[in-house]
């Protein structure tokens, strides 16, 4: 049996998830649809480097982040996209939708964990990596993303159970 080229359908099949992640690494939608064509160039420009036997996703993923963590060592300010990013999202949320709040409040919190716990934890929970598989798209031991994540999840505990949103009716 011949082994696997790489094709370009079977990229544009990882489009979706690559765009999930970027946008959570970037929390910018222009930004994360910079990251994923930057990406895909590496990708073209590298395919070479891809193991017929390998996992696409996880390089194509891996490609995502080393150039997240590229473009964040250039100076990228993070900071000022966290603000922007909380502040939009409380811009669009559409009035007297408990869900909807609720939905971005948890959002909010995710977005508001140390970057190397959010990159874990959405490489596994939302792009369903395994754990051996986030680790090798972020560079680390299977065992620091097992902690990563449990810290990430300790921190959205604590969050949990802090003030919760009440809701009051009016007229009373």
């Amino acid at each position: 049996m011949a082994p696997r080229k790489l094709r370009k359908s079977d990229v544009l099949d990882e489009l979706p998830s690559l765009r999930r992640y970027a946008l959570s690494l970037t929390r910018n939608a222009v930004d994360a649809e910079d990251l994923v064509h930057d990406a895909l160039v590496r990708a073209i420009e590298r395919s070479s480097t891809f193991r017929a036997d390998g996992n696409l996703r996880g390089w194509l993923l891996s490609i995502v982040h080393n150039l997240h963590v590229d473009g964040r060592r250039s100076g990228a300010s993070a900071i000022g996209r966290d603000a922007e990013f909380a502040a939009r999202m409380a811009e669009n949320l559409p009035p007297n939708q408990f869900d909807n709040l609720r939905l971005a409040q948890v959002r909010r919190a995710f977005d508001l964990l140390p970057e190397q716990q959010r990159e874990a934890m959405h490489l596994v929970t939302i792009e369903g990596l395994s754990y051996d598989e986030a680790a090798a798209v972020l560079s680390v031991p299977a065992g620091t993303v097992m902690s990563r994540i449990s810290r990430g999840r300790e921190a959205l505990r604590r969050w949990e159970s802090g003030p919760s949103l009440k809701l009051v009716k009016g007229g009373e």
